[in-house]
């Protein structure tokens, strides 16, 4: 019976990391649509990278600092959604992967795949790395209303 609280206990826990790496990468979304440069970078490791695949196979790399300028310049009222979100977690480690939608003042623009790799820093969370891809076709009424 012990040994059964315990694990519970562990799995609670583990639980608890899941939600606030999904957290993090909520909190950059909101801070896209609030275009609050300032709040997306406090969601990465200095210097990290977000990798965009397109449609066409055509890779581009951008730095936390030039994407959260690029948002908080932008004039466009943005929104990104992520749904059926899974989360592993190692340790300092995290890996989240989840399908999303994009909107720009309303009208969907693309939907994809996000990938974060997160790190555990003495503030929280933090992510990495963002991957993700920019589909156009099939992207249907998305998932999240």
């Amino acid at each position: 019976m012990r040994t059964l609280i315990v694990a519970l206990g562990v799995m609670g826990l583990w639980a608890g990391e899941r939600e606030d790496v999904a957290g993090v990468v909520q909190k950059t979304f909101d801070a896209m649509a609030g275009h609050d440069a300032a709040g997306i970078q406090a969601c990465f490791v200095a210097g990290a990278r977000l990798t965009a695949i397109r449609e066409t196979g055509e890779v581009t790399h951008q730095t936390v600092e030039q994407f959260a300028e690029r948002m908080g310049q932008m004039k466009a009222a943005v929104r990104e959604r992520m749904w059926d979100v899974e989360v592993k977690v190692k340790g300092k480690l995290a890996s989240l992967w989840a399908p999303y939608d994009f909107e720009r003042d309303g009208k969907r623009t693309h939907c994809g795949m996000d990938q974060a790799n997160l790190v555990k820093t003495e503030g929280g969370w933090k992510i990495v790395s963002l991957t993700f891809t920019m589909e156009t076709k099939g992207c249907g009424a998305g998932r999240v209303k």
